[in-house]
């Protein structure tokens, strides 16, 4: 019987190895150092070297099998972390790379701005045509878009092969509802987890146990909200900096929840006006516990804050400028006939009666002083935002997490240095995070205007605690004293963790694994389609694939999405860029292995 099951058990193995095909990590990273795959004795066999990260292993063999297939040699790039993987495609040691985007803010100009615009923060492409259908569609109705973002996708994809698409993937998180209330932990399918949300289903632990969340990455780009843009700090900027505006969980523009009461856009849809609340102070730290900073978050540091959004210069390394570069002017509005003689857009209201609605007293004064501010007096302060044109989705931008509003007092006084002459050797700016490490260099300065800041960190986790001067009474003020954000590398070794109850929240779970999350009766899991779309990035130097045409359509047309989406289940959704998620256009890719073998003797017969 013994010997029986051994050989049935071995049997079934042997079915399993032979029908994925799927290889190991230290398999992986053992082809990476040796010749690249079973193809490379063809010696006719055109090599692309694929970079990628052990965490996205499975999409990497996928690809690698997909190519090899096509007549490839497939050279493997893995990286263990997004920082190895950063440093290997900024010194161009790829063909392709592995890449993901995500619409945070919900509109589709985000989706390919910074990305594939001429100077974009993350762009590596420059392409006159692609630069002008960008500009154009960012000025159309939503209805008026789609042809131009279909155009988009056209010269992208179709005739260029800049990218080649993979999928889009679900939004997903588990929690555990034994310990959290399932009614306060949020799912949006572009803002990240409001944290000030969450709650216990045992209220009396509010003060006494922390929230534990978890995060692959633990480097930390900067907690500056303008100098970064990754999956490092996105939650954590989010929910360390209050913004003007947010966005709903269905990716709605809103001033719930912001430094707003209420915004208004006049007509022309090239002025915005916002009505700022009082109720909200920087939090700083002090002996490693949070404390009010006694600063109130007004006008000036709204000011402050977009003007430095929107400069290139105005910070070394600055990552996010492009979001912002359609704001012209920033200033508070003082006088009251501004207000009472402007109209809303495609409405008859004026400016302030739109701004007053739902406000328990309207506006009798505005103020230039933040400390003269009174809600209860009906003094306000508002702000006057004027676009470089008419540009609605300009309100998305100002929901993301690099809109975030700073202390213009206290980053002033840190950012002391010559950003033409900053030395990064000597000067620390602002949100550094070797700041907010544990050892000799800790020496916390932020302030923080959202509903948690930041005390310490190290290899291990990151400890938050609750603004004590953050909306104090409202819906809004922070349930939790403090979050805990646990630095978990894998998708197995989170989902253990979050099994075992070392973590209350697991954000982001692979679709691999949810039949284990539905399988634990303390568990829930939530899902929606997300804005996160994965493709293949190809390099735009000193390689092949950057002048050959042919080469690159060959690795594109040798995708096959339909295979990618059964190896998850179908928990993926077919691409064909970054703006699937939010625009239809209609196309499709579809794999062709006569297309890839035409446009491969066409790249052969170029050399």
């Amino acid at each position: 019987m013994k010997k029986s099951s051994l050989l049935l058990l071995f049997l079934s193995l042997v079915i399993v190895l032979a029908g994925c095909n799927v290889k190991t990590k230290e398999d992986a990273q053992q082809q990476n150092q040796q010749e690249p795959t079973d193809s490379s004795t063809d010696a006719s066999a055109v090599t692309i070297e694929l970079l990628g990260m052990s965490s996205n292993e499975s999409d990497v063999n996928i690809i690698r099998d997909q190519l090899t297939k096509n007549g490839f040699n497939v050279k493997l790039n893995l990286q263990p972390d997004y920082g190895s993987f950063k440093a290997q495609q900024d010194a161009g040691n790829y063909d392709v790379a592995l890449s993901s985007w995500t619409t945070v803010t919900g509109n589709p100009d985000y989706a390919v701005r910074s990305l594939f615009k001429t100077g974009g923060d993350y762009s590596i492409m420059s392409d006159e045509e692609v630069d002008k259908l960008i500009d154009e569609a960012a000025t159309q109705t939503p209805e008026e878009a789609v042809a131009t973002y279909k155009k988009l996708e056209d010269r992208l994809v179709t005739e260029k092969a800049y990218i080649a698409p993979l999928y889009i993937s679900l939004k997903s998180q588990a929690f555990n509802k034994d310990v959290l209330d399932e009614n306060s932990v949020r799912l949006s399918k572009s803002r990240s987890l409001p944290w000030e949300a969450v709650d216990f289903k045992d209220q009396s632990k509010r003060a006494t146990q922390p929230l534990i969340l978890s995060q692959s990455i633990s480097e930390l780009t900067s907690l500056d909200p303008i100098k970064g843009n990754d999956g490092s700090i996105n939650i954590i900027n989010t929910n360390m900096n209050v913004r003007l505006i947010n966005l709903t969980d269905d990716d709605k523009i809103t001033s719930e929840g912001s430094l707003s009461y209420n915004h208004a856009i006049a007509e022309g849809n090239s002025e915005y006006y916002f009505i700022l609340r009082d109720d909200i102070n920087f939090a700083k730290i002090t002996d490693k516990k949070a404390v009010d900073s006694g600063e109130r978050v007004g006008a000036d540091d709204v000011i402050f804050s977009m003007n430095r959004a929107k400069d290139k210069n105005s910070v070394p390394d600055h990552r996010t400028y492009t979001l912002h570069e359609h704001i012209n002017t920033v200033e508070a509005v003082t006088d009251l006939s501004v207000l009472e003689n402007t109209k809303v857009s495609g409405g008859g209201e004026s400016v302030k009666e739109a701004l007053e609605k739902g406000l328990d007293t309207k506006i009798t004064s505005l103020v230039s002083d933040k400390n003269q501010a009174s809600t209860k007096d009906g003094k306000y302060q508002v702000i006057k935002l004027t676009t470089t044109e008419p540009f609605p989705q300009v309100l998305n931008y100002l929901a993301h997490q690099s809109a975030g509003i700073v202390s213009k007092k206290q980053v002033e006084s840190i950012n002391t240095y010559d950003v033409e002459k900053f030395d990064v050797n000597k000067d620390i700016p602002y949100g550094d995070q070797n700041t907010v490490t544990e050892g000799d260099k800790y020496n916390n300065t932020l302030f923080a205007s959202g509903p948690y800041i930041l005390s310490y960190k190290n290899d291990y986790e990151a400890i938050f605690y609750k603004n004590p001067g953050y909306m104090k009474g409202t819906e809004h003020e922070p349930k939790i004293e403090q979050v805990k954000v646990r630095f978990i590398k894998d998708a197995d070794s989170t989902l253990s963790a979050l099994r075992s109850g070392e973590i209350h929240l697991y954000y982001g779970v692979p679709e691999t694994k949810y039949d284990v999350v539905k399988g634990d009766s303390k568990l829930k899991l939530q899902t929606i389609e997300s804005n996160a779309v994965s493709y293949l990035l190809f390099n735009t130097k000193n390689r092949d694939v950057a002048s050959s045409e042919d080469l690159r359509r060959a690795v594109l047309y040798s995708i096959n999405q339909d295979e990618i989406l059964a190896y998850y289940n179908n928990n993926k959704i077919k691409a064909y860029s970054t703006v699937s998620p939010i625009v239809k256009t209609g196309n499709e890719l579809v794999a062709d292995p006569a297309k890839v073998k035409e446009y491969l003797a066409a790249y052969k017969a170029s050399k």
